[in-house]
């Protein structure tokens, strides 16, 4: 397993991982498998998304916390619930296959860290199996 150490700046914030895990892959010479990335948070997330036009994070962003606000009545005491729940719709992990040593991404497509309660120092870790 390898590790990815993301220091985030703000409470919401998508933080584009694929270079970070293209490098990982190419160090490890992996040709034919799979890679795993996954958060171990309960208030972050994983993503694959479009990473063309900064927009796109911008909106999700924007819808996640339009649908779940930090103002509403929770009772968790820490005051993160609206955090957890993002966290928990878009799901801790993705999983990427790996041909000839390279990513499986569409054109548009790019792997984010998804910050729901930072800023914070937070880690990814990955695996790879081939």
């Amino acid at each position: 397993m390898i590790t990815l150490n993301i220091n985030t700046s703000a409470r919401c914030q998508l933080v584009d991982i694929t270079r970070d895990v293209e490098n990982r892959l190419t160090a490890q010479g992996l040709q034919d498998g799979i890679v795993v990335i996954y958060t171990p948070h309960t208030t972050s997330a994983i993503t694959i998304n479009e990473n063309a036009d900064p927009d796109v994070q911008t909106d999700m962003n924007a819808f996640l916390s339009k649908l779940i606000p930090v103002s509403r009545d929770f009772r968790h005491v820490e005051g993160n619930s609206d955090s957890h729940i993002k966290a928990s719709l878009v799901g801790a992990s993705e999983t990427v296959i790996v041909e000839n040593g390279r990513l499986v991404l569409g054109t548009w497509q790019g792997i984010y860290f998804c910050e729901f309660d930072g800023p914070r120092n937070r880690k990814v870790h990955l695996k790879f199996i081939g």
